[in-house]
């Protein structure tokens, strides 16, 4: 976890043997969490990214930050087990898929259905809505997301104003129902 495409992202991104944003030719400058608006913005609603690629984490953000929410991105599961910890979003937007070495060479090997199972079992997470952007396979994964507690499923490329048009909606309502279970969903009598 770490705000937002910092700076300090270089020894973050050591593992993966990524270039950090700030040495990647034709980037601009970090986005940055910590970015406040004018005076009266105090109640932000603050969202969590988690990707595995870069690039979708830098231009989330920045779409994120243009339209007045306060971003932190994780690339991978333990990352956003601890931003969530730490950083208690709003709302999470959840990549699926991501490649064996987000695991670090040995560890648990995270894919976003783990990363949704894992965060719903937090008692500080189990009520933040989860929206999932997936390039997988919507027939194979959209009713299991759904069924797993997402609130919401996009398709990259995503039509960002409709992602937008989600959030909004989602963060209006407020937090999330827990996904059912079996004993939430009594059998009717025989």
């Amino acid at each position: 976890m770490r705000p937002a495409l910092s700076p300090g992202d270089g020894p973050h991104c050591e593992h993966s043997g990524r270039k950090p944003l700030d040495t990647i030719p034709g980037a601009t400058g970090p986005v940055s969490s910590s970015v406040r608006g004018p005076p009266g913005t105090m109640n932000r609603k603050k969202i969590l990214v988690v990707d595995d690629s870069l690039l979708i984490l830098r231009t989330m953000s920045m779409k994120l930050t243009a339209n007045g929410y306060d971003v932190v991105t994780a690339e991978d599961g333990a990352g956003a087990v601890s931003a969530v910890r730490k950083e208690k979003p709003d709302l999470i937007l959840l990549d699926l898929g991501f490649p064996p070495d987000v695991a670090h060479g040995g560890g648990v090997a995270w894919d976003g259905f783990a990363i949704m199972n894992w965060l719903r079992r937090l008692e500080e997470a189990k009520n933040i809505p989860i929206i999932v952007i997936t390039g997988g396979d919507p027939g194979k994964f959209k009713d299991r997301a759904l069924a797993a507690g997402a609130v919401s499923f996009f398709l990259k490329p995503i039509n960002n104003d409709d992602l937008l048009a989600v959030i909004r909606e989602t963060l209006a309502k407020g937090t999330a129902a827990p996904p059912p279970t079996a004993a939430s969903n009594p059998q009717p009598a025989a």
